[in-house]
């Protein structure tokens, strides 16, 4: 089993800059790769970024590509979200997520281990 708990979201202006964490316990970090996903209301949750295990391989969704950073520390066991010039359609629940297989997947059912989310709100 593999916990994770994000943090880091909030409210902010378009425009303006957050950066989620994703704290992981349980198991050995470096083993999974991770995953960030959200999910706005009335909409299914959709795939933002991900990155490999060790290699450090980043896969992004294209409306993310050039604002949003995916990175990880495999000593600290945190994976993070920097999110950039940020817009009022990024309004969700951010969901970090873990992944045991060697292979970066973009789907949401690829993922073994889910945290709880975390609320960003894009005011414009």
């Amino acid at each position: 089993q593999v916990q994770l708990v994000e943090s880091g979201g909030g409210l902010v202006q378009a425009g303006g800059s957050l950066r989620l964490s994703c704290a992981a316990s349980g198991r050995t970090f470096s083993n999974y790769a991770m995953g960030w996903f959200r999910q706005a209301p009335g909409k299914e949750r959709e795939f933002v970024a991900g990155i490999t295990r060790r290699t450090g391989i980043t896969s992004y969704a294209d409306f993310v590509k050039g604002r949003f950073t995916i990175s990880r520390d495999n000593v600290k066991n945190t994976a993070y979200l920097e999110m950039n010039s940020l817009r009022s359609e990024d309004t969700a629940v951010y969901y970090c997520a873990a992944d045991q297989r060697y292979s970066l997947s973009r789907s949401a059912g690829g993922y073994d281990y889910w945290g709880q989310g975390t609320q960003v709100t894009v005011s414009s």
